[in-house]
């Protein structure tokens, strides 16, 4: 009866995408009980807000939503490229990828002891929602029946997201910061783009770059900016290098 957890795992994820009402999210279920049905360590969901921001939306604790914020941090990734192409990454080996690939992002990841990922586009015709990014420890390819029914729930999480059209569209538009993981980027991304005058993608941008130099989380930094013990001017972006950034940090 080994088949009958995973399986019955897989139809209560199905049966409870849809949140609670009332509940302020956009997906109910367990998400460890995902990773459980798909034969996976953790699963992690973002989803793309104005084109510029990637917001965690539903995920696992520990790795999955650490990988999340390194990948967030630096821009770059297995999420990032499946947004970004519409197509799948899969991943079975992760020490045995070209270092040049995801620069950093692949040291952090095996530093959290994740040996595989597997990421999935949202797609809703031609247009990206998303990604849900499976991961664990053990090195190998996903299994056929287990991707299939990965793109199986990531069908059903588009379809979820885009059938309450007023929760997405408030949620994308960024109505209410406070529901976001990551608002204090949100918040600091709006007042580094009016401290340095660039547009939000660039002030997105420096954020990410002066986190990479500090070897700070991205969230931590964000949370300096909104408390204005990090300062961003104008000249800040005229760096060596090509990283524009910059930030002046206040006692």
């Amino acid at each position: 009866m080994k088949g009958v957890a995973p399986t019955s795992d897989l139809a209560a994820v199905l049966g409870s995408l849809r949140p609670a009402p009332g509940s302020g999210g956009l997906v109910g279920a367990d998400a460890g009980q995902c990773a459980r049905a798909l034969g996976v360590d953790g699963v992690a969901v973002s989803v793309t807000i104005g084109n510029v921001f990637n917001e965690l939306l539903w995920a696992t604790p520990g790795a999955s939503t650490q990988l999340e914020d390194v990948q967030f941090t630096l821009g770059l990734g297995p999420g990032p490229e499946a947004a970004a192409s519409g197509e799948a990454v899969t991943v079975p080996d992760l020490a045995r990828e070209p270092g040049d690939r995801w620069p950093v992002l692949l040291s952090e990841a095996l530093a959290l002891g994740i040996g595989a990922v597997f990421t999935v586009p949202l797609r809703a015709g031609s247009v990206c929602l998303g990604t849900m990014t499976l991961q664990r420890a053990r090195t190998g390819p996903l299994e056929e029946s287990s991707l299939a029914d990965a793109w199986l729930v990531a069908r059903a999480l588009t379809a979820v997201l885009m059938q309450d059209s007023g929760g997405w569209e408030a949620f994308a538009a960024a109505d209410d910061d406070s529901y976001f993981y990551r608002a204090a980027v949100h918040q600091a991304a709006g007042m580094i783009s009016v401290q340095a005058d660039v547009t939000l993608a660039e002030a997105l941008i420096r954020l990410r770059a002066h986190a990479f130099r500090h070897d700070r989380p991205v969230i931590e930094v964000a949370e300096d900016v909104v408390a204005r013990r990090v300062h961003f001017r104008q000249d800040d972006g005229d760096e060596p290098g090509g990283w524009a950034g910059g930030g002046t940090e206040w006692p």
